[in-house]
């Protein structure tokens, strides 16, 4: 019978040919390990649903109800593939319910908190960083992974690549053209990439960098 390890390695290599993300896989990866510490390297036949909801209520006592969730969507995600596969006769996680949580008023920056921001800019790497941001709503996955050939300046806009690799279109304002272009006309090396490191060598920013 498979085991834990196994069954991991095998969903692993399913969800990326599906085109997961990276992070979204190194999210799910986190809490295979946390799980893979818990119960060790078992058969996967040994999984009960009373044996992951005593795992899920042992080491999430600390957790907000949106982390919570999180973990029991991996998991579930996880034993839904092996049943799925035909490695288990039935889901041991099937029946693990999320936790209610409570709609939040959404959070956001007030127009002089915005100005402090754009003072606060120090380069023009900065500044097309921050207007990029404010003025598109990309999300930083989506900005890694721009290129300088993808920016449309006739047209302020850009084709941006989101979760599933998903196409879409989003427009930037005149400030932030005018930010892009001095911050490309001022870079002397021939990278593809939009955003670059500052130190050399130069090469793409990563999402921690950026």
């Amino acid at each position: 019978m498979m085991r834990l390890s196994e069954a991991w390695e095998k969903y692993q290599l399913d969800k990326k040919i599906e085109g997961y993300s990276p992070l979204t896989l190194k999210a799910y990866c986190f809490q295979y390990t946390l799980l893979f510490k818990h119960f060790g390297d078992i058969s996967i036949k040994d999984f009960t649903t009373d044996a992951l909801k005593s795992y899920l209520i042992n080491s999430g006592d600390h957790l907000k109800p949106a982390s919570m969730s999180h973990r029991v969507r991996c998991i579930r995600s996880l034993f839904k593939w092996i049943h799925d596969e035909g490695h288990l006769a039935y889901d041991p996680a099937a029946k693990l319910k999320e936790p209610k949580i409570g709609k939040r008023i959404p959070k956001f920056l007030t127009d002089l908190e915005i100005e402090h921001l754009r003072e606060a800019c120090e380069s023009s790497l900065e500044n097309a960083l921050f207007e990029f941001f404010y003025s598109t709503g990309c999300r930083i996955g989506e900005l890694v992974k721009l290129n300088r050939e993808d920016i449309n300046f006739s047209a302020n806009s850009v084709i941006v690549h989101g979760k599933g690799d998903k196409e879409r279109e989003v427009y930037f304002n005149t400030r932030c053209s005018l930010w892009l272009k001095r911050y490309l006309d001022e870079r002397d090396d021939q990278e593809d990439c939009l955003f670059i490191t500052e130190r050399k060598p130069k090469h793409r920013m990563s999402i921690d960098m950026i």
